[in-house]
């Protein structure tokens, strides 16, 4: 059984449970707001709750806030950038999505200084 599936099934379960409902309603109100949200409003909130306590969101919520908001701007280096950044402070699990996501926004702004792709002047 694959992660994925594997972490499908306990989910299920632990909703199922006769002994009340697990999920808080702020993790199930979180993801069905962010699941729905527009990638803008996705990284302005991302700001600023980190920048008010940049430790305070769950690693899980901002992956899922980073993974929604670049799936909605896959050309957006700089999204892509900050995405891959935010990875690597909570490695090394992520750290390969990291590079990824590195690479697809230097692909994306080879003409940048210091990236990739820069032709001599």
């Amino acid at each position: 059984m694959s992660e994925l599936a594997e972490s499908t099934r306990n989910l299920v379960l632990s909703v199922n449970e006769s002994d009340g409902q697990k999920t808080p309603d702020s993790v199930r109100d979180f993801i069905e707001k962010v699941t729905f949200a527009d990638p803008g409003e996705i990284v302005s909130v991302l700001h600023d709750a980190l920048a008010e306590d940049w430790m305070a969101l769950p690693v899980w919520a901002r992956n899922l806030a980073y993974r929604l908001a670049c799936l909605q701007r896959p050309d957006d280096p700089d999204l892509l950038r900050e995405a891959a950044a935010d990875l690597f402070s909570f490695g090394p699990d992520w750290d390969d999505a990291a590079e990824d996501l590195k690479a697809r926004a230097a692909l994306l702004s080879p003409s940048e200084p210091g990236r990739p792709g820069d032709r001599p002047a």
